[in-house]
């Protein structure tokens, strides 16, 4: 399928695009409560797994190593942008998760993170997927902020990847915080409003990042490698311990090995 009729469009409006994309597969997982009140532990763990696996793939495939080569391209040294926008990614999601209010699934209310509020338990589980979808949204921005700079179809490729990589692991994830809201007791029709709205923060994060890469072309890699870090803190501090609670273990490993996979396979052969 031919895609470089799309070169032709502002990368702003291509990343809203496609974080609208990601939105919308969020949303499309959370209509999952119409069908069911609650999900298997093992096939939650499954889909935590998965997510965590095609994080961690895009974080080096779809951000890192084309932080790398840009870099070295221009005559840096690649590793500097590399590291110093990992780790930035890194603390600014370790900062945001002692701020923003937060609780994780399977916890009770005050075992909340972040700072203490009265809110309900059902706001305190959107605002940590919410936390998961800041990073994503501005990988998928900055991939295709990038194309302000590089028109080639590859590149163009790769941040389309990233997005169908993205939405897919967005589908479990809305499924994850809609379901669970069901059982909390809240009606099927403000389960799926609570979990399509934790996507809502992708395509506005989408827009700052490649409107800042724009802005400010030189730092390009290292919002790569930002958005990098970022995903790779919520996949260790999150994703990976929630999807291995329980008895469940092995399923959440194997989620993660597909996952990977599946975003290898879509960025190697697509981009």
């Amino acid at each position: 399928m031919k895609i470089n009729w799309l070169l032709e469009y502002n990368p702003v409006i291509l990343a809203l695009l496609a974080t609208l994309f990601t939105w919308g597969v969020t949303a499309l997982g959370s209509s999952m409560v119409f069908f069911f009140k609650s999900i298997n532990k093992r096939v939650l763990n499954i889909m935590l797994g998965f997510a965590a696996g095609v994080m961690i793939a895009a974080s080096f495939w779809s951000l890192l190593a084309p932080a790398i080569e840009m870099s070295e391209a221009s005559g840096t040294a690649g590793w500097i942008p590399a590291v110093v926008g990992f780790l930035t990614g890194g603390a600014f999601l370790f900062i945001v998760d002692k701020i923003l209010p937060h609780v994780h699934m399977d916890l009770a209310v005050d075992k909340a993170e972040g700072i203490k509020t009265p809110w309900q338990r059902s706001i305190l589980l959107v605002l940590a997927i919410t936390l998961h979808n800041i990073p994503e949204g501005l990988a998928v921005g900055v991939a295709f902020g990038a194309l302000a700079f590089n028109s080639e179809p590859a590149v163009l490729a790769g941040a389309i990847a990233l997005a169908i990589g993205i939405g897919l692991q967005n589908f479990p994830e809305g499924a994850a915080v809609s379901i669970p809201l069901r059982r909390e007791g809240l009606s099927r029709l403000k389960a799926f409003n609570y979990g399509q709205l934790s996507g809502m923060v992708e395509p506005i994060a989408g827009v700052l990042g490649a409107y800042l890469i724009i802005s400010v072309q030189p730092i390009l890699p290292y919002a790569l490698s930002f958005a990098a870090g970022a995903m790779i803190f919520v996949v260790v501090e999150e994703l990976i311990p929630e999807s291995q609670t329980g008895h469940e273990t092995d399923f959440s490993t194997v989620g993660a090995m597909i996952g990977f996979a599946v975003m290898m396979f879509l960025d190697v052969a697509l981009g």
